[in-house]
């Protein structure tokens, strides 16, 4: 029976913070975490992105959710090929060459943050997010391929942001033979960076959408102006059909709201819950959040 988890990519944006959704005696760490988790059943986590964690901290995020949770957790910038300031780095990586060895290391160190995920039984999956400038071709297909060699005993899941990857069958069967999971995405159409909605299902255990909104500067511009959407109910129940097809042919299905401006993803994620449990047969489908209040199995702390 597969199962649909609907959640947020991250849950501490200053601006979610800001916004109030938290409550009182629920915004410090530990606070805001088992808030979020008693409303939602997975969480991307975004921050492994800009530098890397340390495993007391995964391990923290383990014990603050309750059994069933899932973080998606994206790759370090550098193990993408993103620009990677060196303040980002480790101290004692930061004089490194920017070679294979670096990598390498980086590969490693990410590797020991995530696994208290992973032994937990929280992790949904790795997420590489691999930046415009990765263009389709053999170069970046040895890229891709050399990360999941790495990742070859993970959950390993791919979002391409230049569209070329997806005017090919090619990259379909790429992502199947390297046991990749295709991340979807939503985001505004008719632009020159925008992204198909449709996706393939790559991995019979998992399928990713990321809904990144529908904004006019999609992009171009900054954070703010990226991302900024407010869904309504119409533009998410386009998704259902597709979302549909997804939980027909994968295990689990992961929806993650990436309109990180105030609360506008927490809102939107909760508007895809209550359509999916209204639309959706409950037998196809878990839709549902864990229930209001303290999540069910978490460890009191």
């Amino acid at each position: 029976m597969t199962r649909i988890l609907v959640g947020t990519c991250g849950w501490t944006d200053p601006a979610l913070v800001r916004s109030g959704w938290y409550p009182r005696g629920h915004r410090d760490a530990e606070g805001r975490l088992r808030h979020y988790a008693s409303r939602f059943p997975v969480a991307e986590a975004d921050s492994p992105y800009y530098a890397l964690p340390s495993p007391r901290t995964t391990r923290l995020w383990a014990d603050r959710t309750p059994a069933g949770f899932r973080f998606d957790v994206k790759a370090f910038s550098l193990l993408t090929g993103h620009p990677t300031r060196p303040a980002a780095l480790p101290a004692d990586l930061r004089g490194h060459p920017r070679d294979e060895g670096l990598l390498a290391e980086t590969w490693t160190r990410y590797a020991e943050a995530v696994d208290p995920l992973r032994h937990a039984g929280r992790l949904g999956t790795l997420l590489f997010q691999y930046p415009p400038s990765l263009a389709p071709g053999p170069d970046s297909e040895a890229f891709v391929r050399a990360a999941r060699e790495r990742a070859r005993d993970w959950p390993f899941a791919v979002e391409f942001r230049d569209r070329a990857w997806w005017r090919s069958a090619r990259t379909t069967a790429f992502l199947r033979d390297l046991g990749a999971t295709a991340v979807g995405v939503d985001t505004r159409q008719g632009l020159p960076g925008s992204l198909p909605p449709d996706t393939s299902v790559t991995t019979p255990r998992l399928a990713v959408v990321r809904f990144h909104g529908r904004s006019a500067h999609w992009g171009t511009g900054g954070k703010e102006d990226r991302f900024r959407h407010d869904y309504t109910e119409a533009e998410l129940a386009e998704w259902l059909p597709r979302v549909r097809a997804l939980a027909a042919r994968a295990e689990e299905v992961h929806l993650l709201f990436n309109n990180c401006c105030a609360d506008a993803a927490v809102r939107a994620a909760r508007s895809m819950l209550d359509l999916l449990t209204a639309r959706l047969p409950r037998q196809a489908a878990r839709a549902e959040a864990p229930p209001v209040g303290r999540a069910p199995g978490a460890a009191a702390r």
